[in-house]
């Protein structure tokens, strides 16, 4: 499933076609993704323009003229792909084998910019929901959502409040969308790494009896912006899907510290240790147990 940089990388890619663009003409090719979409999805979007292109964690946001805003996820396959005339580009195109051309096409949005925005989806894991701007906040599925990792209220003293008293491990703390939003498995072991912290450390150790915040505090939240502003700038990661809007693969793959690097000499300068394999919360965590304590 695509995390914080690859959602962004397709948000940067449709943003141009479709901000200030009204929806000319929208087709629903099937009456459900991975839910129903909303009642009168088409009338509801036809002829409203986007005022605005956010992102909410792993969330895209279109602002609609209407008062509504269109929240949309891409799953675990999802992806839109932008044609312009006879260009064409790709943002955040996934590459699995997708059967023939158009197959998996559900939803198609033609804008009045000349665009016409198509989303792809094998596996139907995605979703669209039409909800009130005012009602935004409240959403089930926003309103339980932690901060974003690189907004200005994301802090040491927020993270440590956010794992005080916390038993659980770090990896499962930073995994949980309550703490802190759009992390996901790849982002959370390389985040941990450029911290010198272990998956394994108990949350709660971020913060002082008092809920203060320890150094590694401080640590950790500045490795997790660092890590996320390098992979927004490569493009996000590519391993079997994410592709960036010229269709070209993201490139942070290439510059993991120890994301599907078992067995390989830690890159810490001076670390003697081997990048381990385990398994928290039935997904692999990668780490050094030399210099992450």
């Amino acid at each position: 499933m695509p995390e914080l940089p690859e959602v962004e990388t397709v948000r940067r890619g449709l943003a141009p076609v479709m901000e200030g663009a009204r929806f000319r003409k929208v087709e629903a090719r099937r009456a459900d993704l991975r839910f129903p979409l909303p009642k009168d999805f088409v009338k509801r979007l036809e002829g409203k323009a986007v005022q605005g292109l956010g992102r909410r964690a792993k969330y895209l946001l279109a602002d609609l003229s209407s008062g509504e805003v269109l929240l949309m996820h891409l799953g675990m396959s999802g992806s839109f792909r932008v044609a312009h005339e006879a260009k064409e580009a790709v943002p955040g195109e996934f590459h699995h084998p997708r059967g023939a051309p158009g197959k998996h096409d559900h939803v198609v949005f033609h804008m009045t910019s000349g665009a016409v925005v198509t989303f792809n989806d094998p596996r139907r894991f995605g979703s669209m929901k039409l909800v009130p701007r005012a009602e935004l906040e409240h959403d089930p599925l926003i309103r339980a959502l932690g901060p974003e990792p690189l907004g200005n209220v994301f802090d040491a003293a927020m993270l440590a409040r956010a794992c005080r008293g916390r038993k659980t491990s770090l990896k499962a703390a930073l995994s949980d969308q309550r703490v802190v939003a759009g992390l996901g498995n790849i982002y959370v072991c390389e985040a941990l790494h450029r911290a010198r912290l272990s998956p394994k450390r108990r949350a709660g150790t971020l913060a002082t009896r008092t809920g203060a915040p320890r150094e590694r505090a401080g640590r950790l939240v500045a490795a997790i912006r660092a890590v996320l502003h390098d992979a927004i700038r490569a493009g996000g990661s590519s391993l079997r899907d994410h592709r960036r809007t010229d269709g070209e693969l993201g490139d942070f793959q290439h510059a993991f510290r120890v994301y599907d690097r078992a067995g390989e000499p830690c890159p810490t300068p001076g670390c003697r240790g081997t990048v381990r394999r385990i398994v928290q919360g039935a997904r692999s965590t990668f780490y050094c147990p030399v210099c992450q304590k």
